[in-house]
């Protein structure tokens, strides 16, 4: 069954971005595929240290569990990324996620490639453009496929839950979260 990867860039287990998270897998769900939440709640994400052994080694040698998630993902057919906002721009071991997972990709088979996702930003009051063009840069070049919604996807909430008040940025995330699975199961027919 087709596999998407779904990760939640937040430190807080049930706070908003968590929420938008699960919302984006039960839509991917209700589409018929699975959906794997994988959280960096708890964990410590090193930076890239550009020691290039993922070339030999296949996936990162950093110890700090960022490894497992490549293995999860080299199988998924897409990958989101949900990270909060912080001053106005993606949480900084979100990008150290993504900056090794991307040098991993394309230091071994550039398993990123071709796999259809996109981000997802989630703040109080700004800066979700700023981290959404952030996060769209690993994506773009590593050859994935972003499809669109009907705006940004975006949502604005301070406090937990306070984005189920955003009813057009919900609305949003919905529409990409059945755009990417529609898409990922349009790709399997060829």
């Amino acid at each position: 069954m087709k596999r998407v990867l779904l990760l939640c860039g937040s430190p807080r287990v049930r706070g908003n971005t968590a929420q938008v998270v699960e919302e984006c897998a039960r839509v991917i769900r209700e589409c018929g595929l699975e959906a794997d939440v994988v959280s960096l709640a708890g964990k410590k994400i090193e930076s890239c240290t550009a020691c290039y052994q993922c070339r030999e080694a296949g996936t990162c040698v950093l110890d700090d569990g960022l490894a497992d998630i490549i293995d999860r993902l080299r199988e998924a057919d897409g990958f989101i990324v949900a990270s909060p906002v912080y001053f106005g721009t993606a949480r900084g071991d979100v990008m150290a996620a993504l900056q090794r997972i991307g040098m991993v990709s394309m230091a071994t088979d550039n398993f990123l490639s071709g796999k259809v996702g996109g981000p997802i930003a989630i703040a109080r009051r700004g800066g979700h453009t700023a981290t959404i063009q952030e996060l769209l840069m690993v994506f773009f070049i590593s050859g994935m496929i972003v499809p669109g919604s009907n705006y940004w996807n975006m949502v604005f909430g301070r406090e937990p839950g306070e984005v189920w008040n955003d009813e057009e940025g919900m609305t949003t995330i919905r529409l990409f979260a059945k755009n990417v699975a529609e898409l990922i199961k349009k790709i399997s027919i060829r």
